[in-house]
């Protein structure tokens, strides 16, 4: 895991792929906060959302690199309520 102090407010979070996974709000201890306005899809969408900080690769060029793809990085998001996007 990266060094998540390196983690600065309205850094882009992309996948291990490329793929933009949302805008850093801050980071919440172990995990990263997303914005509400470029976190989440469909019924999730304009919530909150925590990229948990373990698949955090690197901290580079003022952008986020996870280990994990986009699609696979947003299967783990949680919502700031508690739940993970799978509903669960």
């Amino acid at each position: 895991m990266a060094d998540l102090s390196a983690i600065r407010e309205h850094m882009d979070v992309y996948g291990a792929d490329g793929a933009h996974v949302g805008t850093v709000d801050h980071v919440e201890g172990d995990r990263i906060k997303l914005t509400k306005a470029d976190s989440g899809m469909g019924q999730h969408k304009g919530h909150h959302h925590f990229i948990p900080g373990n698949l955090v690769a690197e901290v580079e060029d003022g952008a986020v690199r996870l280990s994990a793809n986009g699609d696979v990085a947003v299967t783990l998001e949680e919502e700031a309520d508690g739940k993970d996007t799978l509903g669960s």
